[in-house]
């Protein structure tokens, strides 16, 4: 159930490791939100251009979580913590290029979400 896309600058190609943050996000986040981890879809976007703040050198990762209705406020910040941190934990540093990580949390209206597996 977990719906979670990824923006990333395309400067951080090499930088950002998105198979190892995915798995290691379903991981984490599995246990506090009840889903297992087959459950979970995560994709990415690379943006190919952007422009953050005055327009200086600059990259920038975001992350939807998107979960189904019915989670507490604080469940809801729990989990972006826990998925800042492994955003963190999988991105190495780029010389000369400061890198903004932010992440919301949103939610998916129970009665309309549908699923199959083919």
């Amino acid at each position: 159930m977990p719906q979670i896309t990824v923006e990333y600058s395309a400067e951080l190609s090499d930088a950002f490791d998105r198979r190892a943050f995915a798995l290691a996000l379903h991981r984490a986040v599995g246990p506090l939100v009840s889903a297992e981890v087959s459950a979970f879809k995560t994709r990415f976007r690379q943006i190919e251009e952007s422009v953050i703040g005055d327009g200086s050198a600059a990259a920038m990762i975001h992350v939807r979580v998107g979960l189904l209705t019915g989670r507490s406020v604080e469940l809801k910040q729990e989990v972006g913590r826990v998925s800042l941190g492994i955003a963190r934990d999988h991105l190495k540093p780029v010389e000369g290029l400061p890198t903004q990580v932010t992440l919301e949390v949103y939610d998916m209206d129970r009665e309309q979400y549908q699923k199959v597996v083919l």
